[in-house]
């Protein structure tokens, strides 16, 4: 009998579209502004129109075909995908230069590459023509069976292929972390940036998304759930991707932060600073089930304490995980919990087949069918 149910939130609760739409952004920044690469020469645009954002996405990420590869393999965390996908980039354009730059592109490739170092390769580009090509993504990673973060050290490979530089920089490093503060300058703008990084916005003048999230249905109905939950002795709580601003600040707007014992919602934030706690942890967001392991046991149990528990976890029959990607359903397999798997994720009911494949307990149109499986 379920007791405890553990919900994810983007493509469950709230849409995914403005992240994908402000990572497509923020891949295309740090190709084009002078900030970071500097391929334009035009001044760049921090107030793009709803067309020009849809445009750059499908540019970036191929009518969202990227996207959808990314996840298939079990990718889940947008800043994951944005490194991936401007990384491959990166790797493409020093390709087209490595004929006459490859001392450079060695020294590059030897050392963390930062903001300051972005900028020199884009001197060195901007003396060639070189071309952007977007199209070639997943053909250089479906050569590899890598799932999840192993696709980030598949980059390593792309190095020596294509640069034939021996390198292990291209993980999760200094590159990772400018890829994760401009799509925060993106998602919350200059307003909310120095309080969700710790950092000015680099590129100033961006309004920010987080005050135009959409549920995934109707607000009140998905309220009217979280209070029949709550008032019926279910445990609720929240394992997401998102960062602590960004769950608690909309979830506050739409009236659901009420429900929740706010020890129960762990967010990104969480995982970055276990991760910085146990550094010889390889990546601990999902599929890895740290996420929901202290969602189940509260932000008072340690993170120690959360990656020394025994898996199956104890009684897992008891607990559902509700969420919408392979990364999820992965996290509940490995805790031994039921899986309930919602088609209002980035491939929509398109996703059902792989679902059904991956042997989903459930399989439901929204998030409001919870109720029926209870």
């Amino acid at each position: 009998m379920i007791k405890t149910i553990m919900f994810d939130v983007d493509g469950v609760l709230l849409s995914e579209e403005r992240y994908f739409d402000a990572s497509a952004l923020t891949v295309w920044e740090m190709l084009m502004s002078p900030n970071y690469l500097g391929l334009s020469p035009k001044k760049f645009n921090t107030n793009p129109s709803e067309k020009e954002i849809k445009d750059i996405r499908e540019t970036v990420f191929q009518n969202d075909k990227v996207l959808k590869f990314q996840k298939s393999r079990g990718l889940n965390a947008n800043w994951d995908m944005i490194y991936l996908s401007f990384s491959h980039q990166l790797i493409t354009l020093l390709a087209q230069i490595k004929v006459n730059e490859l001392d450079k592109i060695t020294k590059w490739c030897q050392a963390p590459i930062n903001r300051g170092v972005l900028m020199e390769i884009g001197q060195v580009l901007a003396q060639y023509e070189v071309k952007i090509d977007f199209s070639s993504f997943i053909a250089d990673f479906e050569q590899s069976t890598a799932m999840k973060d192993e696709l980030l050290g598949h980059l390593n490979v792309l190095v020596r292929e294509k640069l034939g530089v021996e390198t292990s920089i291209f993980e999760k490093g200094e590159l990772w972390f400018v890829c994760e503060h401009v799509s925060q300058e993106w998602y919350v703008g200059d307003e909310h940036v120095l309080a969700s990084t710790g950092r000015p916005s680099v590129q100033t003048g961006k309004q920010g998304f987080l005050a135009n999230e959409t549920t995934l249905a109707p607000k009140k109905e998905i309220a009217q759930l979280f209070r029949f939950l709550s008032s019926s002795g279910y445990t609720i709580g929240i394992g997401t991707g998102r960062p602590e601003l960004e769950t608690i600040q909309p979830f506050q707007h739409l009236q659901w932060l009420q429900y929740f014992d706010v020890s129960r919602i762990v967010t990104a934030d969480d995982v970055l600073k276990a991760e910085k706690e146990n550094a010889d942890q390889s990546s601990l967001s999902k599929p890895h089930p740290f996420t929901y392991i202290m969602g189940l046991k509260g932000k008072g149990a340690s993170v120690k304490e959360c990656l020394e528990t025994a898996l199956p976890i104890e009684n897992s029959e008891t607990v559902l995980i509700v969420g919408d990607s392979l990364a999820d359903l992965l996290a509940a397999r490995q805790l031994g919990c039921q899986f309930a798997a919602v088609l209002t994720g980035l491939s929509g009911k398109a996703a059902r087949a792989e679902f059904e494949k991956h042997k989903a307990d459930y399989i439901l149109d929204s998030v409001l069918d919870v109720k029926t499986i209870l």
